[in-house]
């Protein structure tokens, strides 16, 4: 019997970031519900993270709670902000939903160690010492596979942590694969499939047979109407060009 009262695990969860670039409540809300009727199982009580990085018009969200109601009344459910700017900070902190940092504000608050005065000189040789080997090992090391051998069935998530993912046989309507890098399908994939979930944008997605509900590249996504007709039920690769996801036939020599 274990004598402790909690523990504390990591895990992979899909989270939809709602990243508004100009708050209008009523044009907001009749484009979030189209997007929201074209795939409702994905998004009906899906987490939400509210990112304010780019709002233009921030003077103009003076109640964060109505846009909040937005999102409830699409059962969606707002789970934090990211990208707050100064003005609605205090705002949203009232909200009591959690405020994460951006990639770039965690990067400005680690903190950075100055060598000593005296040793300047010897600190910078073992750095270019040190970046010259870490180099040369990262190039050596491959990224590690997660085999699946079975079929994926509806309500089943796969996770591949820091590797790439190969399923070997179907991921049905309602599954869902992740991974850190690349995702290998070889059978037909009708469920969700999101490559790249920690930002990776080189990862790509390939699959014998697409039929998905939705597809991911770096949190970029597509929803299944948005496909190709033509590509549907065909062999392709889907990899992220800028900020779009791009589907194409996957040719064999």
């Amino acid at each position: 019997m274990i004598d402790v009262n909690f523990q504390l695990k990591g895990s992979a969860i899909t989270v939809v970031v709602l990243a508004i670039i100009r708050y209008e409540p009523k044009s907001l809300l009749a484009e979030l519900k189209e997007k929201v009727v074209q795939a409702p199982q994905f998004f009906n009580n899906s987490p939400v993270l509210v990112n304010l990085d780019r709002l233009e018009n921030p003077e103009d969200l003076k109640k964060i709670g109505d846009l909040l109601s937005i999102c409830r009344e699409l059962d969606l459910q707002p789970l934090g902000f990211s990208g707050v700017p100064e003005v609605l900070l205090a705002a949203v902190n009232k909200t009591g939903l959690a405020v994460l940092p951006t990639p770039s504000e965690r990067a400005l608050k680690l903190p950075k160690q100055e060598a000593a005065p005296q040793a300047v000189e010897t600190v910078i040789e073992r750095v270019v010492e040190t970046v010259v080997e870490t180099v040369i090992e990262e190039r050596l090391v491959q990224r590690q596979s997660k085999v699946v051998t079975r079929p994926v069935r509806s309500g089943q998530q796969i996770y591949a942590e820091g590797a790439d993912l190969i399923v070997l046989a179907q991921v049905s309507e309602g599954a869902e694969v992740l991974a850190d890098g690349h995702i290998h399908i070889y059978g037909t994939l009708r469920g969700r499939a999101l490559a790249g979930v920690k930002g990776d944008e080189t990862a790509r997605i390939f699959c014998q047979q697409m039929e998905a509900e939705l597809v991911s590249v770096a949190g970029n996504f597509v929803l299944q109407d948005s496909l190709p007709k033509e590509l549907l039920k065909k062999p392709v690769q889907i990899s992220l060009k800028g900020e779009k996801v791009v589907v194409e036939a996957l040719v064999s020599n």
